[in-house]
């Protein structure tokens, strides 16, 4: 490991007690659930990120810049981000795991980034070939800061890996450049980005180089945002213009909520906290507060992500979680731990740290796959079997963001004051810091979160006093301490239990939490979530998967005063599952006015952590669970259905086609919806699928539409085709198109196990579907 090469002007708050985060380099992971998920990490899924940007053409862009070339760029407009991501992931990695031939391949990345670098400083590939003279004209959309910002978080990273200056010369060159273009001084413009990333980002840099202009821009933007530039910038009148999408509507300091994109707004606050760290500036520190609560109590998952909406992948009202159109962005949920982390620094509770954990070991962990090369950009919290990771995507934010939070895990889990050691997250391996002056050295034995006795070995090279501070989890019913074998005087507060004393080499605290399974429960304002319960232990929120469970997920129950007992589970060695005994029922009504009530049966519950899911053969799954078996459902067919299309982007969901509800109108935007945007003219398909053959008499189909504001129409006709004897065969029917309500189509009974409708779109325009539901006969 090395230290900084560099004299450094490291931020503190005013106050003494300002807490530090020992940086992922002083620390090691050497337990057997993060150690393993980095090493892959480092062996598969960093080269392989460079691979596949080079694929998609990132690193082109670049060499097309270099050379001054006008034409031939690929991909959206932030492609700069996901390689600059990709280069913190690597570096970062590099700090604790030496890796010449990986350490080669970037030295060869930053080379070329560094030759792309125009004079003045000024880097954006985008904007270098497709339009030089149009720089910063368009902040609200074409993410040029954004794109810095994670320029200068890969230039600290490598830094503090390597020593190598490098990439920080790149990034020091275009902070000094963008210095001079934003500010209030004489010859100086306003402005900030409609991503919000380089805030947090600045203060990183600043923290590195000493220099102060970094922070007086971090806090430029900070103090001016939510003066309703980007109207402005885009000429939108005053009174038609809601900002809410970006933060942009009020003065930041006066936000009372989490509303819009979820990822900017968890990346916004993490810069405000920054900024507020350093200052102290009381309108920040009200208005985290009230953002935060608002979040955590009414707008966040239990699996710590956050965005239920497909449709602005953030925020809709209060208490508005879905679980099967949940869209829980992986970077949501990596921005959610970040904001996090800086609130936990902030104020030293651990109420913080909690979903900081949870966060981690949940909503980010399930983002990428056990071997390393696929990822979730949404992830939803039901499913019925048809959403599955992707190798890649062409908005491939997500894959070098789970890799970076990998690599630099290590940064979350200690933190000191002058006078304190707190233990974060519970992680085998160690750490080596200064509290105040005094060299620390803690080893840390643990089997968490699968158990919850942690071991903390002391070593030092002379005795010191300090505070240590043990975080308690508030998911915890019980914990005990013990001090070298016994009792010791202790204190809770803010959420820790701690004790100061001159520490010995040698002496060993014991901490055990209770970590065994616990059932949850939603607020009854979460409409979703009523008459289910959640499966928690440790840390980890688990789900029903199907690869465990012989009954349908869907039509599993669990009663509360269930008794769950650990388990191995086939096919995810090393992972603790639990099982109990549950209920299973028809879900679907079998038919007519009246009918026998469906039978309840006895069954074997399984439960695996959701982190895990969809490792393994594809099926159903559920994180939120009845509690009592469901009565029969008037949704057709479809709810056992898997869903598949003939295009799906990163901002379509299948599964909306499927999910319970009627749409309030063709023009409803849902958080989950299925369309086949951006192919425009030509045919169309969707498909449901089911394991075992299904008898069908009708379909319902309920057209989507987003004229005024997308390109979306009603199609021009449509069909419905079922799979027989090898192929497609078209089933006869009236088809009618109309907006506002379901247009059915009947037919004469068909025994399939698949079933598609067929969509022609309109010439220049795309389509899209709200609901399709499937019927049998008598229904």
């Amino acid at each position: 490991m090395l230290a900084f090469a560099l004299a450094c002007t490291l931020g503190t708050m005013t106050s003494d007690t300002a807490h530090n985060a020992v940086p992922f380099d002083r620390v090691t992971i050497s337990d057997r659930f993060w150690a393993p998920r980095r090493e892959t990490n480092r062996k598969v899924s960093l080269p392989h990120s460079l691979d596949m940007l080079e694929k998609a053409g990132n690193m082109e862009n670049f060499r097309l810049a270099a050379h001054g070339k006008r034409s031939g760029y690929h991909g959206p407009v932030f492609m700069d981000s996901d390689l600059y991501k990709a280069i913190e992931s690597i570096g970062a990695s590099l700090g604790t795991n030496p890796d010449p031939a990986l350490e080669k391949r970037i030295d060869d990345v930053i080379a070329l980034i560094a030759s792309a670098q125009m004079e003045d400083g000024y880097l954006n590939t985008w904007y270098q070939v497709n339009e030089p003279d149009k720089r910063l004209t368009n902040l609200a959309w074409n993410h040029e800061l954004y794109c810095a910002g994670h320029l200068f978080e890969a230039a600290v990273a490598h830094f503090r890996a390597t020593g190598k200056r490098t990439l920080l010369n790149v990034a020091e060159k275009f902070a000094d450049y963008l210095c001079q273009v934003f500010g209030d001084g004489p010859g100086q413009r306003a402005g900030y980005c409609g991503h919000p990333e380089i805030e947090l980002a600045l203060v990183k840099l600043w923290r590195v180089t000493g220099n102060p202009e970094f922070f007086r821009l971090a806090k430029f933007f900070i103090d001016h945002r939510g003066e309703r530039f980007f109207a402005k910038e885009q000429k939108i009148p005053d009174k038609e213009y809601n900002g809410e999408y970006y933060q942009d509507h009020i003065p930041l300091r006066e936000l009372d909520r989490v509303m819009g994109h979820a990822v900017r707004a968890a990346y916004l606050m993490s810069g405000a906290a920054d900024v507020a760290r350093e200052t102290n500036d009381k309108g920040l520190l009200d208005m985290l507060d009230r953002v935060w609560d608002n979040t955590t109590l009414r707008n966040q998952y239990v699996t710590g992500g956050i965005g239920p909406s497909a449709s602005n992948e953030g925020f809709t009202v209060d208490y508005d979680l879905p679980n099967q159109s949940a869209y829980q962005e992986t970077c949501a949920s990596v921005a959610m731990a970040m904001w996090a982390h800086r609130m936990a620094l902030l104020t030293g509770e651990s109420r913080y740290a909690d979903v900081m954990e949870t966060a981690l070991y949940n909503g980010v962990l399930a983002g990428y796959s056990l071997d390393g090369k696929k990822y979730f950009y949404v992830n939803p919290l039901a499913s019925s079997g048809s959403h599955h990771r992707s190798e890649w995507f062409g908005c491939a934010c997500c894959p070098p963001n789970v890799a970076r939070t990998l690599s630099e895990l290590g940064g979350y889990a200690y933190a000191t004051t002058s006078d304190s050691l707190s233990i974060n997250l519970f992680i085998q391996g160690s750490v080596d810091c200064k509290v105040g002056s005094q060299d620390v050295q803690l080893d840390v034995k643990t089997n968490y979160p699968w158990d919850g006795l942690v071991e903390i070995h002391f070593g030092l090279k002379k005795p010191t006093e300090f505070r240590l501070r043990l975080r308690v989890p508030a998911w915890s019913p019980g914990r005990s301490v013990t001090v070298n074998g016994a009792s010791d005087t202790l204190t809770f507060s803010q959420g820790y239990v701690s004790t100061k004393r001159l520490w010995k080499n040698g002496d060993v605290v014991k901490f055990n939490i209770d970590v065994s399974p616990r059932f949850i429960a939603a607020n009854p304002k979460v409409k979703s979530n009523i008459g289910r319960l959640a499966l928690g232990a440790g840390p980890l929120i688990y789900c029903l998967e199907q690869a465990d469970n012989s009954a349908p997920v869907h039509e599993l129950s669990v009663p509360a005063s269930a008794d769950w007992k650990p388990i191995k589970i086939k096919g995810l060695p090393g992972v603790t599952g639990y099982e109990t005994m549950g209920e299973t029922t028809s879900s679907a009504w079998p038919g007519g006015l009246y009918s026998t009530a469906p039978k309840v049966k006895p069954v074997r519950v399984v439960a695996v952590p959701y982190c895990f899911w969809d490792n393994r053969e594809a099926g159903q799954m559920a994180v939120w669970i009845p509690s009592a078996p469901s009565p029969p459902s008037t949704a057709g067919l479809e709810k056992s259905a898997k869903v598949a299309m003939s295009f799906v982007n990163s901002n379509c969901q299948p599964e909306g086609l499927s999910t319970p509800g009627d749409p309030a109108s063709s023009s409803e935007q849902p958080a989950s919806l299925a369309h086949w945007w951006n192919h425009k003219g030509g045919t169309e398909w969707a498909e449901y699928s089911w394991e075992e053959a299904i008898d069908v008499t009708r379909c319902e189909v309920y057209w989507f539409d987003d004229t005024g504001r997308g390109e979306c129409r009603l199609p021009v006709d449509w069909h419905i085709e079922v799979f027989v004897d090898g192929a497609w065969k078209w089933i006869g029917s009236t088809y009618v198109v109309r907006p506002d309500t379901w247009c059915e189509a009947k037919f004469d009974k068909v025994r399939t196990t698949r079933l598609r409708v067929v969509v022609t779109m309109q010439d220049g325009w795309s389509a899209g579907i709200h609901k399709w539901r499937v019927y049998g006969p008598g229904s």
